[in-house]
């Protein structure tokens, strides 16, 4: 075979764009020699090469494209250097300059260097130290460069500022995310000027999705800001927004400013006067089509923006998005599929990645005992993450803990079963149609000091399988105006995602009387009472308070509280069942009177303090628990409490 005929190799774009570039730089070199014969300009490339799109992207002038070779070929043509230092007759002038520029390439023009022209507003190129302008060493921005040779990296100024999202992988969204699509997709072809998309919600990552789905179906790629790392210094910020907006146009993509990381709550976490100016401004500055992602509406000065609010799917969309993964992913009956898709979507309230990613999770964990592992891992991956507003109490406490008349025990029971049936009394019997008004289910545990409420509500949540957090009033409470709702908020809504029970412990400190108006401070703390009635009404897991003094509180709250479960102090026959309760098995005991222990009037809380302190005391003398163990934690106890041990109390125990 003759090797002339033998087909060449079909070479890629980057080999292409290479030569293009050398050629485009080759003319240039030409126009600095003034040769009679300049080589021919290349043939255009399809698609384009670098070159051509950076000047359509940018909207360059045939000067300002020469100019942006002019300077690539100081780091690709290893001729130009020296040309221009013989140009200039200055060894020590070997680098390009405007005023070269000017006298050198065709088509020259003054406001190609003006601080607005696209050379400079967008950093295509850099102007070196110089007395004077057009003297100035001019120079080739790295990321052009880069841009020029077909690479398609991150400017390195924006690495660890700026990410490159990945676009979501082929999946079905949720028909209520698939619609709010659609409208930001129309939004974003029909207006003119650079809209501003902004999506609130507490889950981040149904928004990121939300914006990521909206840039595949335009064909976009997007880029996020995190809010929280915007430099404070505005010629810095400058630079940040200039280099983000042009990365945007460099890559065909949209921009993400993420305000989710920022914490809004708490008066020491608040942002900053400084760091809402900053944000501000890059919002009002910007010059693209930008999603903002926050918890809350941000409102603007100058320029329009659409707020959509991302909640989490219907109760329909989780349904058939948990019917959907279990049956792809496990190998249950329909049956029970369905029995567990009630059971998840009566507790939990988790969004389309999270339901995908724990049926994943559990599928790869193996066969058996799924419907356990699918219920430990939805509590793990809803488990609110609340540590400085909340305390979360594990328990082991049943039934059989609880020493109370047999009416309130009754009363707890229901509570219990209601929570197990909300999903079908509320969707499948249609009850949450009527409205979400009063379909949260609250009670209230009022009773004296020990008298067994905490130890009710750990009861009904491992009764129930869910996670108890007791609320740390003093976290919450703030003197600074709307701060305690903003707490309140953070609270309920982490909560929802997995029903879990909220404990207000004492909860007569928050739910008081509202009092009468008689200044400003009077009306902001009743507002803080009524977003806490709202709340309660539309919180679709069981929240539980805690009061000493039932009397206290205000009737607005009682009248809209589904159970109230009076704690009594417990009598002898009530005592002397705690007693015989209070000790573990493991635990060594000798001779103990229960009739005689009952004796001592105090609450079941005080008992167990007592049997506590009592098993340390013989533990540490080596002996089982004794009576005269207990009677020296009684009398420790009793001084704790301020009260004086009558006769009567201890009357019997034959203790010296």
């Amino acid at each position: 075979m003759n090797p002339t005929t033998v087909s060449q190799p079909t070479r890629s774009w980057a080999e292409l764009n290479h030569q293009y570039l050398m050629a485009s730089i080759a003319q240039i070199v030409s126009l600095l020699q003034s040769e009679a014969s300049p080589p021919p300009p290349p043939d255009p490339l399809n698609p384009p090469a670098a070159i051509d799109q950076l000047c359509y992207l940018f909207g360059l002038t045939a000067f300002e494209r020469a100019i942006v070779l002019l300077c690539a070929g100081m780091e690709l043509h290893s001729g130009l250097s020296p040309l221009i230092s013989n140009l200039l007759k200055d060894s020590q002038r070997a680098y390009p300059t405007f005023n070269l520029a000017l006298s050198y390439l065709p088509q020259g023009h003054w406001s190609a260097i003006t601080p607005e022209s696209p050379l400079r507003r967008w950093s295509l190129i850099e102007l070196g130290g110089s007395p004077t302008l057009t003297y100035s060493p001019l120079r080739i921005n790295e990321r052009i460069l880069h841009f020029l040779l077909g690479d398609t990296q991150l400017d390195p100024q924006l690495l660890g500022i700026v990410t490159s999202l990945a676009r979501p992988t082929a999946h079905i969204l949720p028909p209520s995310y698939q619609q709010q699509v659609e409208e930001i997709q129309g939004i974003l072809q029909n207006t003119e000027s650079p809209p501003i998309i902004q999506l609130c919600g507490y889950e981040n990552a149904s928004k990121r999705t939300i914006a990521l789905a909206v840039c595949q179906q335009l064909g976009y790629g997007l880029l996020s800001l995190n809010a929280d790392i915007l430099p404070s210094d505005f010629e810095k910020l400058n630079l940040v927004r200039t280099l983000w907006e042009r990365e945007a146009i460099l890559t065909g993509s949209l921009l993400l400013l993420d305000c989710d990381s920022l914490q809004e709550t708490g008066e020491n976490s608040n942002p900053s006067h400084q760091q809402s100016s900053t944000i501000a401004y890059l919002i009002e500055n910007c010059q693209r089509p930008l999603f903002i992602l926050s918890r809350d509406r941000r409102s603007t000065r100058q320029r329009s923006v659409m707020t959509f609010e991302v909640t989490q799917p219907t109760t329909i969309e989780q349904r058939h998005l948990w019917r959907q993964t279990l049956e792809a992913t496990t190998t249950l009956e329909p049956t029970e599929i369905e029995r567990q898709v009630t059971k998840l979507v009566s507790h939990f309230n988790l969004s389309h990645l999270a339901i995908q990613t724990i049926s994943t999770q559990v599928f790869a964990q193996g066969t058996g005992k799924i419907a356990d592992r699918l219920w430990t891992t939805c509590l793990s991956y809803a488990r609110p993450r609340l540590e400085e507003l909340t305390q979360p109490i594990r328990s082991q406490a049943v039934w059989e803990d609880l020493v109370l008349p047999e009416k309130e025990k009754q009363t707890l029971q229901t509570l219990a079963a209601q929570v197990r049936q909300r999903s079908t009394v509320y969707e499948q019997w249609g009850f949450a149609r009527q409205g979400e008004r009063g379909l949260g289910i609250s009670a209230l545990f009022a009773g004296a000091s020990g008298t067994g409420k905490t130890l009710a509500a750990e009861v009904l949540a491992n009764a129930l399988h869910l996670d108890l957090y007791r609320i740390d009033l003093s976290s919450v409470v703030s003197k600074y105006i709307g701060e305690t709702e903003k707490n309140l908020r953070r609270i309920f809504d982490a909560a929802e995602l997995g029903g879990a029970i909220l404990l207000f412990d004492e909860a007569d400190a928050l739910f008081g009387k509202r009092s009468e108006v008689k200044d400003s401070h009077d009306r902001y703390a009743n507002m803080e009472v009524a977003y806490l009635l709202q709340r309660m009404e539309a919180y679709r897991g069981l929240a539980i308070l805690t009061t000493n003094l039932k009397a206290s509180l205000d009737q607005a709250f009682l009248r809209r509280l589904r159970f109230v479960v009076q704690f009594p102090f417990p009598d002898a026959t009530q005592r002397a069942e705690i007693w015989q309760r209070v000790f573990p098995k493991e635990t060594p005991t000798e001779n103990l009177s229960y009739q005689k222990l009952a004796k001592l009037n105090v609450a079941g809380g005080n008992i167990r303090n007592i049997a506590l302190n009592a098993a340390f005391l013989a533990a540490d003398a080596g002996v089982p628990i004794q009576m005269p163990h207990l009677l020296q934690a009684a009398q420790s106890e009793y001084i704790k409490l301020e009260r004086p041990m009558t006769e009567a109390e201890i009357k019997g125990w034959d203790v010296v």
